[in-house]
Parts: structure tokens; C-alpha cells; sequence
């Protein structure tokens, strides 16, 4: 799907066309997380390239796994996931190029490490320059409030070397915690006063006023130059293969600085899966990187954005976040979309898309990659996506619903996977017997099951090893064409909402899970190439018509 995608857009000119592309498939077997990604990614290097990758300035940019909190990005990658702006739209890939742009004209050859989901904007002076030139670890810095920092990494910033004023600062890095909670933050000296950063708040009482203006600083992206990547590639050869999940920013950031210590390698409390090498693993890669420099670039005037959940992605792209009015983020962006196609207000988001007169878009809702008929009408805060949908339906509020291309047999077939935007496909449970507590848009999926004629058994769920839970339940009807897939999940879903039956018997039955296994991906984006082309044809239309 990347490469496919990356070719695409290479022959439209979307892309610099001086720079290598390159995807990377981590190595079969057991997940390795993004830092065991990291080391893979040096070894295919100079697989490829022997001593010469060494000299190279590279942007890795990690895909972000399964994308479960947000399923629209699953089947294509969330690096591909479609902005609302741009003619021809952007894409998450475009914007990250645009925005570190400037980065490589002062950077010395070296590893920039980014995440496919989030958004850094910033302000600095006009003589004023963003370097990575120091040896060791190097990383942007960003103000957040405390609340935000238990859920992010955060700097405990060397005072004698920060003073908190201007926009932008060099410093260095005593501490980095790991999604610490606030006590952690207070305790290691990481939290500082906004009107005059460099002062600690003490860990005493605190007004309102003062608690208002306390913030610390955390992580984005960070750069590491080629003598550090070539230890950590020394050291992933003699690991052999790797068994655990290792984070790229959790266990190596953590072992840099001064004030660093071996606790950290013993604490799994944010591990999802613990594996009987990750500690053995954290241990050897803190003696590796132990006393290493983390160097810390402070970004007085920024933002972190993050773009990873259902929740994320409907409040910056449709309501007045800051992000939409710093991006300039647009209501319809390269969209066929008729006067007479009503829309309640301009907080709906529609993304390369065609929208037929008398359709009703609701306020708050996003359509990406779909065409929606005249008798359509969408909820409020909904999310569709790669849909055909020619029916007359009432989509309701809060609604997920993306369709995805299949191959199976060599024939070419459809699903659409539908949830409530505060599902939680995360969520997995052991037992057959504990699967009413799984939710599916409020309701117990055992009710649901029995609503819709689906027998509870082993062949129930796709796989044991992640779990029993919304991802891996065999729900979804696979059909023959686009829009019928999409006419019966929203059968499925009013079924459930009116507490009717509707039953499933004799259609075969995929999980979320199987739907990303058998997906096709040409087919997927010949649909989207068919919008595409229809809007470049109206548009040209219009013109001659002026």
C-alpha cells in the first residue's frame, strides 16, 4: 500500500523528486515497536547501501501500527491520511515534508524521527534557526500543560543552561520521564512557571493563578546523529532477533542525560504487552546509551498536535480548534459539492469527495474519498470514509463507517466496518463468557450477536493472540458490490439502535482484522482515482463555461 501510494504520487509530481523513498516491513514474528522499527530500518539501510547510509540525512517516519483509535487510516496508512486543504488535497505525508523543510540545511548528516500522526507548528525569529549539529540525541521541546505531559515525554531541563525567554532556546536535558504522572513531574524538577519558565515551581501550595500557569516541556520529534545510530545498529546485530516491543522514544530517551537511572527499565505500567526480554532488552540499551548527550531545542512558541483517535481527528478538522485556524483547514477541500446539497453549517469537513444536490451533511461531521446520493442524510460528529452510499438512509450521529476492497479467491468483493465514534477498539477481553462486556454504539455486543443471528463459538473472533474484542469479531458481511456493503452494515447498525433483528445468515462473515488482511489495495484507490478524475473534469467544465 505505501509503495503503491508513494509511486503515485512520485509520478504526479506531489512529492520531491530528489529525495530516495524507501518503505521498510518490520521483520516477521512478534511486534518489535517503534524503537525495534528503528534499529530494522539501519539494518536495511546498509543492506542497501553498506558505509554510505552513514553519510545520508534521513526522515524516518514511523507508520503507527494498526491505527485501531483511528480504523479510516488502517487499510492505506495513517502517514496517507487526507487533510482538508490543498487542490489537489494534502495528505499527512506532504505536510510533514513542508513543515521540516527547512530542517535539512542545517542539520548534519543524521536520523530524524518522526510519528505518522502528529503536527508540529512553531514560531521563531526571522534570523533565527532551527539546527541539529550536536553529537548524541537531539530533540524538540514543546510547552504543554501538566495534564498533557502524563500522556507524552517530558524534559527536566538543565537550569543552568535554560532561561525561558524568547521563542527559541538551546539547552540540555538532565531527565527524561516517560508519561509520568504529576507528582513524578513536581518530584524531578520538570515543571516550570509560563510567565518565567526557568523558575521551578516549588511542590507546596499552589493558587489557581499559579496552577494556570505552570507547564512543562515534551517530546515531538528528535534527531540522533550517525555515531549513535551506528552503536544502536552494532547493537541490534548482536541481539540477534529482537522479542519484545521496544519504544523508540520510552527506552531510548530515557537512558540519556545526567540525571538518568536503571529504574525505569524495570517499569512496564505503560507496556501493553510485557515480554520476558523487555527487560533484559531496556537494561543493555541504557549501558549502551548511558551518559549520552540529550540535547533539547525549547520551542517557547509551539504546539504539539496529534491526530490519532476518532476523537482527535473530528474536533481539529471540524470545530474552531487552533490547528484549523493555523493550517487554514477548509469546510469543502477538492470536493464536488452542489449548492443544493444542504449542510447545516460550516463545521462539517468534506475531504476529495462528491456530494450530490439534496444530501444533508451534519454539523461536525467528516466525509472523506466517498460519493454521497441525494436521499443521504448524515448524523452530527460523524466519520465516513471510502464509501458509496446511494440509498435514502439517515447515517445517525456519531457514526464510524469506512468500506474497504477485498480480494478473496481472486475475485474482488466489499465491506464497510461500522462503529460509534466512542467505541473502543482497543478493547479486547480473554473469555467467550466476557464478551458482554464489549460495546458496540452503546450496546452490548451479546445483544447485538443475538440481533443479528451470529452464534457465539471459537470462530467467532479472528485471532486468540489479540484478544476477543470489536477488531477481531466476524461481524461484517462481505459483498459484491461498494454500495451494497454499505447498505448492509447500516442495516446492521439500525438494527441494533431499534432493537430489531436482522439477521446474517448466509453471508460470510470478516473481522476489522481479516478486512486489513485480504484489503486491495488497487482497487481501494482506483475508487478514489475515479473521484479525483470527476472532480478534475468538473472543474475543468466550469471553467470553460466562464
Amino acid at each position: 500500500a505505501y509503495r503503491q501510494q508513494l509511486a503515485e504520487k512520485l509520478s504526479r509530481k506531489e512529492l520531491p523528486l530528489g529525495a530516495r523513498y524507501h518503505v521498510f516491513v518490520d521483520p516477521p514474528g512478534p511486534k518489535i515497536g517503534n524503537g525495534g522499527s528503528t534499529l530494522h530500518v539501519l539494518r536495511c539501510l546498509e543492506d542497501l547501501y553498506g558505509d554510505k547510509w552513514t553519510s545520508f540525512i534521513m526522515l524516518l517516519i514511523h507508520s503507527g501500527g494498526y491505527s485501531r483509535r483511528l480504523p479510516n487510516a488502517s487499510a492505506l496508512g495513517k502517514i496517507f491520511t487526507a487533510l482538508p486543504f490543498g487542490d489537489p488535497i494534502y495528505q499527512m505525508l506532504e505536510l510533514k515534508l513542508a513543515m521540516y523543510i527547512d530542517f535539512r540545511s542545517h542539520m548534519k548528516p543524521g536520523i530524524l524521527v518522526t510519528c505518522s500522526d502528529d503536527i508540529e507548528l512553531y514560531s521563531i525569529g526571522v534570523e533565527e534557526t532551527i539546527t541539529f549539529d550536536k553529537p548524541g540525541f537531539t530533540a524538540l521541546a514543546h510547552p504543554s500543560d501538566l495534564t498533557v505531559g502524563t500522556t507524552h515525554g517530558v524534559f527536566v531541563l538543565d537550569p543552568s543552561s535554560f532561561s525561558g525567554k524568547g521563542e527559541l532556546e538551546y539547552t540540555s536535558c538532565r531527565h527524561f520521564l516517560h508519561k509520568p504522572d504529576i507528582e513524578t513531574m513536581r518530584q524531578c524538577g520538570a515543571v516550570c512557571i509560563r510567565g518565567n519558565r526557568s523558575q521551578l515551581s516549588s511542590s507546596g501550595d499552589h493558587s489557581d493563578s499559579e496552577m494556570d500557569s505552570e507547564c512543562v516541556y515534551t517530546d515531538s520529534i528528535f534527531y540522533m546523529d550517525h555515531s549513535v545510530a551506528k552503536q544502536l545498529l552494532t547493537f541490534y546485530k548482536q541481539m540477534g532477533k529482537l522479542c519484545c516491543e521496544i519504544d523508540a522514544y520510552g527506552d531510548f530517551l530515557q537512558a540519556l542525560g545526567p540525571g538518568a537511572t536503571q529504574d525505569y527499565t524495570k517499569n512496564t505500567s505503560n507496556v501493553t504487552k510485557e515480554e520476558s526480554q523487555l527487560v533484559e532488552v531496556r537494561q543493555k540499551l541504557y549501558s549502551l546509551l548511558k551518559g549520552t548527550t540529550l540535547n533539547v531545542i525549547v520551542l517557547n512558541n509551539s504546539k504539539f498536535y496529534h491526530i490519532g483517535t476518532m476523537q482527535e481527528y473530528l474536533f481539529h478538522f471540524t470545530s474552531d480548534s487552533k490547528l484549523k485556524f493555523e493550517l487554514d483547514l477548509l469546510s469543502v477541500a477538492f470536493s464536488i459539492f452542489s449548492d443544493k446539497a444542504e449542510t447545516l453549517d460550516q463545521s462539517a469537513s468534506i475531504i476529495q469527495s462528491i456530494l450530490e444536490p439534496g444530501c444533508f451533511i451534519g454539523p461536525g461531521s467528516v466525509i472523506e474519498y466517498s460519493r454521497i446520493g441525494p436521499e443521504v442524510s448524515v448524523g452530527k460528529n460523524s466519520i465516513i470514509s471510502g464509501s458509496y452510499i446511494n440509498l435514502k438512509v439517515d447515517i445517525p450521529s456519531n457514526c464510524f463507517l469506512s468500506s474497504l476492497s477485498i480480494k478473496i479467491n481472486d475475485q474482488i468483493k466489499y465491506v464497510s466496518m461500522v462503529f460509534s465514534v466512542e467505541d473502543d477498539l482497543k478493547k479486547s477481553v480473554k473469555l467467550l463468557s466476557d464478551i458482554h462486556s464489549l460495546q458496540f454504539f452503546g450496546v452490548s455486543l451479546l445483544v447485538c450477536l443475538d440481533l443479528w443471528g451470529v452464534k457465539i463459538s471459537d470462530l467467532l473472533f479472528s485471532s486468540e493472540n489479540t484478544g476477543l474484542g470489536l477488531w477481531t469479531a466476524r461481524i461484517f458481511p462481505v459483498c459484491s458490490t461498494l454500495s451494497e456493503s454499505v447498505r448492509m452494515s447500516l442495516k446492521m447498525l439500525n438494527s441494533v439502535q431499534h432493537m430489531s433483528a436482522f439477521k446474517l445468515n448466509g453471508f460470510k462473515l470478516l473481522s476489522v482484522e481479516e478486512m486489513l488482511t485480504y484489503k486491495d489495495v488497487e482497487d481501494m484507490l482506483k475508487f478514489r482515482k475515479q473521484i479525483y478524475d470527476e472532480i478534475c473534469l468538473q472543474r475543468r467544465k466550469e471553467k470553460s463555461d466562464l
